[in-house]
């Protein structure tokens, strides 16, 4: 087939051999099957802003360091650099969340390189080594979802050990290998301790997934593993080998906001007795 002009320049340094085929194409990139060092892989070339239907959300930027302060200064701005600079490390968040998250033992496409706007990672493959289906393309029986489900919520659990939160979790971003499910399309992953909407994130990534296999497993409909794997993890108690329960018991105790405020007054108090007898003192000096 024709290489993509966004490949041509790894052909040419033989980071690629061949450009096998198309997989798929979506709202922020198109993938490619590819030949790279005698081995089948697949290259995702991410799509130009303007011509791509999934845009950044400040929800997502959130807690995202950039150490070059013009390059901040011209994303804050919106400036045309700064737009081109947005862009840049909305495809490296990708990256690096791979990176971790192999690290971490987490089940994602193993990576093996970023080239200006092509990701080179592993092909997930089924059975019979063709392109791994996406969960939302097949059919579970009550066990094998409620199987499915388990495996996925702990992978959910390592990845916030790793201090990442997917943000997009659901059935269309799940592939289904010849070893189980795999967790793919990592643009908007955020920082768990960075990001103020990270707690909210995880719970939609672990509703997302309950409800798709609830479907299959009803039982599932009531568990509320979500809001317990947070507070496990705000409580510094969260560990990949954690036993859940997939139940949340909510405080019904009402704060003693009177006592607080009491409290507050308090050391106001003492704060101004402290300082008017500090300028007490320094009048009789």
């Amino acid at each position: 087939m024709k290489i993509p002009k966004s490949i041509e320049p790894l052909v040419q340094d033989g980071l690629v051999d061949e450009v096998i085929r198309p997989l798929k194409s979506g709202k922020e990139a198109a993938v490619y099957v590819v030949r790279a060092g005698g081995e089948i892989r697949c290259a995702k070339v991410y799509k130009e802003v303007n011509k791509r239907g999934f845009h950044t959300q400040a929800q997502y930027q959130e807690g995202r360091k950039v150490r070059n302060s013009r390059r901040a200064r011209a994303m804050e701005k919106n400036t045309r650099y700064g737009r081109k600079e947005q862009e840049s490390a909305w495809q490296n968040a990708e990256v690096d969340a791979l990176y971790r998250l192999a690290a971490a033992g987490v089940c994602v496409p193993q990576p093996y390189g970023f080239f200006d706007g092509v990701l080179l990672m592993e092909l997930v493959a089924d059975d019979n080594g063709n392109a791994a289906p996406r969960l939302n393309d097949l059919e579970f029986t009550d066990s094998q979802a409620r199987e499915f489900h388990s495996i996925l919520i702990r992978q959910i659990v390592r990845m916030l050990c790793a201090g990442i939160v997917h943000g997009d979790l659901s059935e269309f971003n799940v592939l289904v290998s010849s070893n189980g499910p795999v967790i793919i399309d990592l643009p908007q992953a955020v920082d768990a301790a960075g990001n103020n909407n990270a707690s909210r994130m995880l719970e939609r990534d672990v509703e997302n997934i309950t409800a798709y296999f609830g479907r299959f497993a009803p039982e599932l409909l009531s568990t509320n593993y979500g809001k317990e794997i947070w507070a496990l993890y705000q409580s510094g108690e969260l560990h990949p080998e954690i036993e859940l329960t997939g139940h949340f018991e909510h405080c019904e105790v009402q704060a003693d906001v009177a006592s607080v405020m009491s409290e507050i007054d308090t050391a106001r108090e003492a704060e101004a007795a402290r300082r008017r007898y500090l300028q007490e003192a320094a009048k009789s000096e």
